[in-house]
C-alpha cells in the first residue's frame, strides 16, 4: 500500500538579545540554576511585563527574509496550562495576531527546487527546565530560561519527506543567524526543532500526527521522522489507529516513545494578555529594519557564482554561515581580487578541513584572513607553489608565524631559475633512458613519471610549469 508523507516544522529560535523578552533578567548561557530568574518571570504578585523592544526588529527582519506578511498589529496572548517549570501557571505567546504572518521559503535537494510556505512566527516567552536524576527519584527545576524570548515559526504542512524536513531545518537555521536574531546554538537550546508528522492514503484528508519534541540536531531530526513514519504506517497496516500525542527522540535505540497525549489548542484557554498592550508597527519602522539587513544567503551565492566565476558547490559551501562568507569577500579584497577562485579553493579545502579537523568555527580560527592572504599572495607570485603552500599553512595554523617568514626559515621558496631547472630536466632524463624511448614510442603517461623524479630530486620546490615546459621541450626535440 503507498503512503503520502505529511510533515511540517516549529522552529523555536532563541532571540540575540541580552535581556529576557519582559524583564531586565539575563539570558546567558550556563549561569547556575534560579539565578537569572526575576519576581517578573516568576509571575509574582505586583509585578508588571515590560517588551522588550529588541524582539521586535529582529522578528520584523525575519519576516522581510521570508517575503512574509508583517503583522501591523501584533497582540500577546495567555496560553494557559500546568506544567512543573511552568512558574506563572500561563505562557505569553501570540494567537489571533501574530508579528509575522504567511512567508514562504525555498530549499533545494538533489538539484531540485521546493517552496515551503511559513504560516506564520510569533513571539512567546520561553519555559524553564526540568532537570531529572540529579537526585535520584527527585525532579529539579532550573528557571533561568524563564522568560527567554522565543521566536516559533511554524511552517506550512508542505514537506513530504525527512529529507525535505531537515533541508528546510537548516535552511532557516541558516537563515537566523545571516539576519544575526539567534546564534543557532542545537546544544544550548538557542535553536530548537519539532516535528509533526502524520501519513494518509493519496487523495484522503490529513491524518492523525504526532509531535516529535525538541530535537537537538539535523541527523537526529530525520532519523526521528524517518522511525514516525514507519511506526505509524506499521500501526495502521496492522488495524490499529494514530494517537494525537507528543513522542520524544530515543537516540541511543533510534525510537520515539510517548511524552503526553497532545492537547487541542481550544484546551489552552488563550485569552489577550491583560498587562501587554498591542504593538502596532508602522511603515516607518518596517523601512528601518530593511535598511539595515544584511545580504542573505541567497542572493550571496547567486553574486559569487556571477562576480567570482565560482562554481554552485563552491558559492554554497562559502555562503554556510555569515562568518564564512565575511571571511572569504575578506580574503578576496586582501589579496586585491587578483584570483578569487584560488581564495575559494583554499577556504572549502585546507581552510575547512583544518577547521573540522579541530572542531573550529570559522571567528576561532588561528589564522586571520590577512595571514591566508599574505600566503597565497606567494602562490600567486611563484615563490611557492601549491605543494608548498600545504606545508606553509599547516606551519601558519600550528603558530609559527607568517608565511614569508615561514618560507624564509624553512627554505620554501620555489626553484624558478630555469638554468637550475634546466640541469635537473636533464639529469633525470640522462639517468631514465627507458623511460625516455617508452615516452617516445607513445606512452605519454610517462611524463607524469618524469615530473615526479624532478620535483623529488627538487625537494619540491622547482616550478611546476617551468618543469612541464621544460620536459616537453626536450622530450619532443
Amino acid at each position: 500500500m503507498s503512503w503520502e508523507v505529511v510533515i511540517g516544522l516549529e522552529i523555536h529560535a532563541q532571540l540575540t538579545t541580552k535581556t529576557k523578552i519582559f524583564s531586565g533578567s539575563s539570558i546567558a548561557y550556563g549561569a547556575e540554576p534560579n539565578t537569572q530568574a526575576s519576581n517578573i518571570d516568576l509571575g509574582m504578585p505586583g509585578t508588571l511585563p515590560v517588551l522588550n523592544a529588541g524582539v521586535i526588529n529582529k522578528s520584523i527582519a525575519l519576516g522581510l527574509a521570508l517575503d512574509a506578511v508583517i503583522g501591523r498589529k501584533s497582540v500577546f496572548d495567555r496560553k494557559n496550562y500546568f506544567y512543573p517549570d511552568l512558574p506563572k501557571g500561563y505562557q505569553t505567546t501570540q494567537l489571533e495576531h501574530p508579528i509575522v504572518g504567511q512567508g514562504k521559503l525555498e530549499i533545494e535537494i538533489d538539484g531540485q527546487k521546493k517552496v515551503i510556505g511559513v504560516t506564520r512566527a510569533h513571539l512567546e516567552e520561553d519555559a524553564g527546565k526540568s532537570n531529572h536524576g540529579i537526585v535520584p527519584g527527585m525532579s529539579g527545576i532550573d528557571l533561568n530560561r524563564a522568560g527567554t524570548p522565543l521566536l516559533e515559526i511554524v511552517s506550512d504542512p508542505d514537506m513530504s519527506s525527512a529529507q525535505e524536513a531537515v533541508a528546510y531545518a537548516k535552511k532557516m537555521h541558516e537563515l537566523v543567524q545571516y539576519l544575526g536574531i539567534c546564534d543557532g546554538n542545537m546544544q544550548e537550546g538557542s535553536f530548537r526543532v519539532d516535528s509533526n508528522v502524520s501519513i494518509r492514503k493519496p487523495g484522503d484528508p490529513l491524518g492523525t500526527r504526532t509531535e516529535l519534541k525538541n530535537i537537538n540536531s539535523f541527523k537526529f531530526i530525520e532519523k526521528a521522522i524517518e522511525f514516525e513514519i514507519e511506526r505509524q504506517i506499521e500501526i495502521i497496516e496492522s488495524g490499529g489507529t494514530i494517537v494525537q500525542e507528543t513522542r520524544l527522540y530515543d537516540s541511543e535505540n533510534n525510537t520515539t516513545r510517548s511524552m503526553r497525549s497532545k492537547e487541542e489548542a481550544n484546551d489552552y484557554r488563550y485569552f489577550p494578555c491583560p498587562d501587554l498592550l498591542p504593538v502596532i508597527i508602522t511603515e516607518e519602522d518596517i523601512e528601518a529594519v530593511q535598511a539595515t539587513m544584511p545580504e542573505l544567503p541567497d542572493a550571496k551565492r547567486t553574486r559569487y557564482v556571477s562576480q567570482f566565476g565560482l562554481s554552485d558547490y563552491d558559492a554554497g559551501v562559502l555562503t554556510s554561515s555569515r562568518d564564512m562568507a565575511e571571511f572569504f569577500e575578506d580574503l578576496v579584497a586582501k589579496t586585491d581580487a587578483k584570483d578569487p577562485k584560488l581564495c575559494a579553493n583554499w577556504m572549502t579545502s585546507g581552510f575547512a578541513a583544518a577547521l573540522n579537523k579541530d572542531g573550529l568555527s570559522v571567528s576561532d580560527s588561528p589564522i586571520t584572513a590577512e595571514q591566508l592572504a599574505g600566503m597565497l599572495q606567494r602562490i600567486m607570485d611563484n615563490t611557492i607553489s601549491g605543494k608548498i603552500a600545504k606545508q606553509v599553512f599547516e606551519a601558519m595554523w600550528n603558530g609559527e608565524g607568517s608565511a614569508d617568514e615561514i618560507i624564509e626559515s624553512k627554505g620554501l621558496k620555489q626553484i624558478t631559475d630555469s638554468g637550475a631547472i634546466e640541469a635537473l630536466v636533464d639529469e633525470v632524463l640522462a639517468n631514465n633512458p627507458d623511460q625516455v624511448q617508452a615516452y617516445k614510442d607513445g606512452q605519454e603517461k610517462m611524463m607524469g613519471y618524469f615530473v615526479g623524479q624532478i620535483m623529488k630530486a627538487s625537494g619540491g620546490q622547482a616550478n611546476p610549469g617551468q618543469v612541464n615546459q621544460m620536459l616537453k621541450a626536450k622530450l619532443s626535440s
